[in-house]
């Protein structure tokens, strides 16, 4: 009987998931600014389902378009038509799913053999809960785990706070996860969480800058999404609300802060993974996160951690004009990256404290960014 129990179990879980068998990725290369457009086009046209994980801005930059097997044909057949060239990237998505998941089971069970955490897989949100808190006992005198309210769904949100001693001093906000599958953008921020604690007092360039300011950090952003990511559809990028008058969930809660709310790449399609909300700031996990920064008033510097795109964005993203102290700007972050980047391997880009640092190394104006990783993450912990 339970072993009967246990199948239908399976079975009933594997029907709740959402699969990707026959999607494939396609790696596009426009040659002309016409084909630009055309792809531009494309992406607007719903009727496919496409999923645009880079998008067509430039010649010298690929496009990957994730298309449903449904729409591989008339994809294919379009830019066959246009003479637009592509090749296809990953031949079937679910493939690197089941892969991905089987990888997963694999270290839950060793790690509960041996009762550790593995910082070079990727976790429930349960697991990094339960990780925080160990985190937090372990370096109580560095690190604190911060309630900053509820999502929708009522999940608790968290933020890690390193501090010396101090009320409200000079800190920097950083946070993980707000698009809800860039799990290598979650699983980065528990890497580094774990390298600030471990290394304070032995690390100069750590033990220097808590020395000086807090770091607030906040793993998982988007914890609804996140979850539902692990349960439900590995690719939802959205937070999980309801939206009136459409069958469509969830806003992107990137695209809900105040600053340039529906401006350029923000949609007002309900259905769109873009779609930013009904008003700024709609999203409660999206007012949490303001609420926090906003209370604190002593903010320097903010950093968000996002995947695959291999990009560090700078303000503002939604606009092309230069802000007057870019130079000031991005010279320290450009030089600290750099260094990195040229020793990084094909799969891992380290965001170590040192960058941190030099993110923050003049905090007169306030500073902010976005990290996109790249697409693969590989553990590389020394």
């Amino acid at each position: 009987m339970k072993l009967y129990l246990a199948v239908f179990a399976l079975l009933v879980a594997a029907q709740c998931h959402k699969l990707f068998i026959g999607d494939q990725v396609l790696r596009i290369n426009a040659e002309s600014e016409e084909q630009i457009q055309l792809l531009k086009e494309l992406e607007d046209d719903e009727g496919w389902e496409l999923d645009f994980w880079t998008y067509p801005v430039s010649t010298d930059l690929p496009v990957d378009i994730h298309v449903p097997s449904a729409s591989l044909h008339a994809a294919k057949s379009f830019l066959h038509l246009h003479n637009i060239s592509f090749t296809v990237m990953i031949n079937n998505v679910q493939e690197l799913l089941d892969e991905e998941q089987e990888s997963m089971e694999v270290n839950a069970m060793q790690e509960r053999s041996v009762n550790s955490f593995n910082f070079g897989a990727y976790h429930t949100l349960d697991t990094i809960y339960s990780w925080m808190d160990t985190l937090v006992a372990a370096h109580a005198n560095l690190v604190s785990k911060v309630h900053i309210g509820f999502s929708y769904e009522n999940r608790p949100m968290y933020v890690l706070k390193f501090s010396t001693g101090g009320n409200k001093r000079p800190a920097i906000w950083i946070d993980a996860g707000i698009h809800a599958r860039e799990w290598v953008s979650t699983a980065s921020a528990v890497w580094m969480a774990n390298k600030m604690a471990t290394d304070y007092g032995v690390d100069p360039s750590v033990t220097s800058l808590l020395g000086r300011m807090d770091v607030y950090l906040m793993v998982v952003t988007n914890p609804d999404g996140y979850a539902y990511t692990h349960t439900s559809n590995r690719m939802w990028r959205k937070t999980r609300s309801i939206n009136a008058g459409s069958v469509c969930r969830g806003v992107d809660p990137n695209r809900n802060w105040d600053a340039g709310f529906g401006g350029p790449g923000a949609s007002k399609n309900p259905c769109s993974d873009s779609y930013h909300g009904p008003s700024a700031q709609s999203e409660i996990e999206v007012k949490n996160v303001v609420d926090l920064v906003k209370n604190h008033g002593n903010f320097k510097a903010f950093i968000s951690i996002h995947s695959y795109s291999q990009l560090l964005m700078y303000p503002y993203g939604y606009s092309c004009n230069n802000i007057p102290d870019q130079a000031e700007l991005i010279k320290p972050v450009v030089e600290a990256l750099t260094g990195h980047m040229t020793l990084a391997s094909n799969t891992h880009l380290p965001l170590s404290c040192v960058t941190l640092a030099a993110m923050v190394s003049s905090c007169l104006p306030i500073r902010s960014s976005q990290l996109h990783l790249r697409p693969g993450w590989v553990s590389n912990i020394s």
